[in-house]
């Protein structure tokens, strides 16, 4: 005997923004939208949370108060076809702290902490939905199995509308983009 599993009808559907906007948080939860088709991100790893927590307190002291950093949100990339992306920590404007949904032009730095089965995703897919949605700063958490994880910095050239290598880190982030910041990787 076989048990077939049928997804919900919501998920053969693009969905809107309007529609989105209707929804409570819980159905939010755990989902990203992508060209109106709803994504469904299994649960992280205690590490991997960790390491979002930790990078987020960390840019959230170094920010000013200019700046607020956190977790497990939404970041509107594009209303039609909705685009709603969940970054694992996101640099945004303190004023906006109140405003929803949270558009690129109130993100200073995503941040996304790779784990298996999101590679290609966090490699290059969201760096590119990032890029075209112009935030300046992307930064991608490589988790090793052993030591510490490693940290790759983006900056958006603005003449190609594309990310340009910047940094490279392991055991310690020690840079003044987008502002002066240092965080031991080694806490995890």
């Amino acid at each position: 005997m076989t048990v077939e599993m049928v997804a919900p009808a919501w998920m053969h559907q693009q969905v809107t923004a309007e529609q989105y906007e209707a929804w409570t948080e819980e159905q939010c939860a755990g989902i990203e939208i992508v060209d109106g088709m709803v994504l469904v991100s299994p649960s992280a790893s205690k590490r991997h949370n960790r390491l979002a927590r930790l990078l987020a307190n960390s840019l959230d002291a170094a920010a000013g108060q200019d700046w607020n950093a956190d977790t497990d949100f939404d970041v509107r990339l594009q209303d039609v076809p909705l685009n709603n992306r969940r970054p694992d920590v996101t640099v945004y404007r303190a004023n906006t702290i109140d405003l929803t949904p949270t558009r690129p032009e109130h993100v200073l730095l995503v941040v996304e902490v790779v784990s298996p089965g999101s590679e290609t995703t966090d490699r290059v897919v969201k760096a590119d939905q990032y890029a075209r949605a112009g935030i300046q700063f992307y930064w991608r958490v490589e988790q090793a199995a052993t030591g510490a994880p490693l940290v790759y910095t983006y900056v958006l050239d603005p003449a190609t509308g594309r990310y340009r290598d910047s940094e490279m880190f392991t055991g310690v982030v020690k840079t003044s983009a987008p502002f002066p910041i240092e965080i031991d990787l080694c806490r995890i």
